[in-house]
């Protein structure tokens, strides 16, 4: 039986390799996450750079934000050059590039090196990351949708089965890269991380001949299925000037005056915006297409507030799990990088149980809409962060930290991941159905936009609940800060669902 007519758990055998690419991918990223604000605020001796807290959380929001915003320049540049299929290699590339110098940052603590040099290493790496990131991560999500008819009842399942991959990636990843990280030496975590990259990448061109003509370039002849020689000098083209870009703009920036770097980015920013709106504008025609568009736009802000509370795990759960939750079994310590594979291991377990409710519920009439499920994803978010807010309190007794039970970081991650299941996948799968066709990777951006500006303002929500408690001059505790944010959202999405599925004209 050959491959184009063999099957993945009943979808399209395309979806496999999808699939395992990004696993792989997404084991990279959420391994070298797990270390990142712990590395940085790590003493120097043990190769980190003694970053105080509040700054830590403010770099991991600057990079967890920009990962998502860069897709936008991505997905547009896949859907008007390059195709979804080289964007992916480009990324998966540079990113494995971004990952070594990371690693090479933490390898040189120990010689006769200028802490700047490892600081020039290491924001060079992130940056780096954030590009390649930019390539992939909208195209490959991109082409799962083009696995699918618009109406094909399989696609919110295909999207869920695909969101496993992610996870279980996003499991593994600070298992291995946390532990070699935390507890041997932090460039092995990094390391390991860029490993993952690389045979993510490697999956991807083996078993690309089962996605057929899908991710070619613009153009290109529907026969042809597979990149030529020209593609691949395009490919090391764009790799060799993103890293070569990044390293010039890293080195360049420190020495800009503070008003020119200001105006730099108020110019890339108005600038981007604009022409994001034009490509939008000239893409869309139509009453239906418009009304479409505006549904992915209003819940894009929506998502913004999700993942501004669903992203505490990298900052403010990371810190609550390393300094206020009992870690020890008899005379080992569990990883403190662990905890953020709880997460993880709960899509793995409950995304086939959320791909069957969907499609037993569509056969009965009763399938929640999309916004009725982004509010549900609210809701579940909101319960979580109840949990965290009451273990927070039972651990901290005026100057006191009492160590409490792993089992409340447990109950929290359960619920957020009920409320991920009922948001993000499906979040997915909405864009590529109601997004007009010339822009359905445009338009994956700026979903990932939404996601970018949710994982900055996840970095300075404590931030936020410490300027409020000296404004209103009372405690303000993040973790109920973020609760009553989210269940104000969830009722204003149940409100509205309504209005949204007629906006939807008849896309499910």
């Amino acid at each position: 039986m050959s491959d184009k007519n063999k099957a993945f758990f009943g979808h399209p055998i395309g979806l496999s390799t999808l699939f395992a690419s990004e696993l792989w991918e997404r084991f990279s990223y959420y391994g070298m996450r797990a270390l990142l604000v712990l590395f940085l605020t790590a003493t120097f001796a043990s190769g980190g750079f003694e970053m105080a807290e509040l700054d830590a959380f403010t770099i991991y929001g600057i990079f967890t934000g920009l990962v998502y915003v860069t897709p936008i320049i991505g997905g547009m540049l896949a859907d008007k050059v390059l195709g979804q299929r080289k964007s992916i290699y480009i990324g998966g590339l540079t990113m494995a590039i971004g990952q070594l110098l990371l690693a090479s940052s933490a390898w040189l603590h120990g010689a006769d090196v200028d802490v700047e040099l490892r600081k020039t290493l290491f924001f060079s790496g992130l940056g780096i990351l954030i590009a390649g990131n930019g390539f992939f991560k909208p195209n490959i999500s991109t082409m799962v949708g083009e696995l699918y008819d618009n109406n094909d009842p399989r696609k919110d399942g295909g999207f869920t089965i695909f969101y496993m991959g992610i996870n279980i990636g996003a499991f593994l990843s600070p298992l291995v890269a946390g532990k070699l990280g935390e507890q041997v030496a932090w460039q092995y975590g990094f390391l390991s991380a860029g490993v993952g990259m690389i045979l993510g990448t490697v999956w991807f061109f083996v078993r690309s001949h089962t996605l057929g003509h899908i991710g070619m370039p613009p153009k290109v002849k529907a026969e042809r299925v597979r990149l030529i020689i020209k593609d691949w000098i395009s490919i090391l083209i764009y790799v060799v000037g993103l890293v070569g870009l990044i390293f010039g703009v890293i080195v360049g920036w420190g020495v800009l005056p503070s008003a020119v770097s200001k105006t730099i980015i108020y110019v890339v920013a108005i600038g981007g915006t604009l022409y994001l709106l034009s490509s939008i504008f000239k893409g869309t025609s139509g009453k239906t297409e418009w009304s479409r568009v505006g549904v992915i736009l209003i819940l894009a802000l929506f998502n913004v507030f999700f993942w501004s509370g669903f992203e505490q795990a990298g900052t403010t759960f990371n810190i609550f799990a390393r300094d206020n939750t009992q870690r020890m079994v008899g005379n080992w310590e569990i990883p403190a990088t662990w905890f953020q594979s709880i997460n993880a291991f709960y899509i793995v377990a409950f995304a086939p149980l959320f791909s069957i409710l969907w499609v037993k519920l569509d056969r009965v009439k009763l399938n929640p809409s999309t916004p009725q499920k982004f509010g549900l994803g609210m809701t579940f978010l909101a319960l979580g962060f109840v949990i965290m807010a009451i273990a927070f309190s039972k651990s901290t007794s005026g100057e006191e930290v009492r160590l409490v039970s792993p089992l409340w970081l447990g109950m929290v991650y359960m619920f957020h991941t009920w409320g991920e299941l009922s948001l993000s996948p499906i979040g997915l799968s909405m864009v590529t159905k109601l997004s007009p066709p010339k822009l359905v990777s445009t338009m994956m951006g700026i979903w990932m936009g939404s996601w970018a500006a949710g994982n900055f303002v996840a970095s300075q929500m404590k931030a936020i609940s410490i300027r409020l408690q000296d404004l209103l001059g009372m405690e303000i505790q993040v973790f109920w800060l973020i609760a009553i944010q989210s269940a104000i959202i969830a009722a204003i999405l149940f409100l509205m669902a309504p209005m949204l599925k007629r906006m939807m004209h008849g896309i499910k």
